[in-house]
């Protein structure tokens, strides 16, 4: 059980990757029949026959809620002659939290702190006037929302120069963020800070004030502007599509969390 998952590809970043180098090996095969649910004083624990999954540094594989527990045991379920991992998005988020970001919540916590020093929403373009005012259209709410809601006022910049950001919005971030600093919450918005180039539209996810779809929407802002311009790409397409099956599943995990 222990191995299913300890691949190197699959803490690859880029899904696409993942996908290309999972795509050389072969995958094992499916060996249990039924897929179960137990609780237990930790939490649910999934099994397999009867006996306990665990993630590949050997803890048993235990969440906190009935609903997030569902999902893991039907990605298992999902499998049919053999056990892919780069289609258990969800399962894999869950091994991180338990092995990695749970032995030291901090490092998780300031590589989000982190971001939020050079989020996206603060860098905006110069030229044309209409991306200016789409950036401003769309993002200003949300830097408005983080300001109103938790204090956070951040500094906007043109281009692509660093802007250093007041010392007491990241205080204010780091705040609110700090109700989310449980291992599988952190996690979750981990992911999709690190899928959208920003901080503050995860946390906007987390505090009910942006669905998953929108904070995605506005991530590829300028993305989709250049894609009117000139036209979609097929291999960023197929990229961004992969990259939203991850935002998607770590939104479906701290959803399941029930934290709101």
């Amino acid at each position: 059980m222990a191995d299913l998952f300890d691949l190197p590809e699959m803490s690859d970043p880029d899904p696409v990757r993942r996908a290309q180098i999972q795509m050389l090996k072969p995958l094992p095969k499916r060996f249990y029949k039924d897929v179960g649910i137990t609780e237990t004083e930790d939490g649910f624990a999934i099994r397999l026959d009867g006996a306990s999954v665990r993630t590949p540094a050997r803890n048993v594989l235990v969440v906190p809620s009935a609903a997030l527990a569902d999902i893991v045991a039907d990605e298992w379920r999902g499998q049919t002659e053999v056990i892919d991992p780069a289609l258990m998005p969800v399962t894999r988020l869950v091994n991180s939290a338990l092995d990695g970001v749970a032995r030291d919540p901090d490092v998780t916590f300031n590589d989000i702190l982190a971001f939020a020093g050079t989020d996206l929403l603060c860098y905006r373009a110069a030229e044309p006037e209409r991306l200016v005012e789409r950036q401003r259209a769309q993002w200003d709410p949300i830097l408005a929302w983080a300001a109103e809601t938790f204090g956070a006022r951040f500094i906007l910049a043109e281009g692509v120069m660093h802007q250093a950001q007041p010392q007491q919005a990241l205080a204010a971030f780091g705040q609110a963020l700090g109700a989310f600093k449980a291992p599988l919450p952190l996690a979750s918005l981990h992911v999709m800070t690190s899928l959208t180039g920003s901080a503050l539209l995860p946390l906007a996810f987390a505090m009910g004030r942006l669905s998953a779809e929108e904070a995605w929407a506005l991530a590829h802002l300028d993305e989709d502007w250049q894609i009117e311009l000139w036209g979609p790409d097929e291999e960023a397409a197929h990229r961004r599509a992969h990259r939203w099956q991850d935002m998607a599943a770590a939104a479906r995990a701290f959803d399941a969390l029930d934290m709101r």
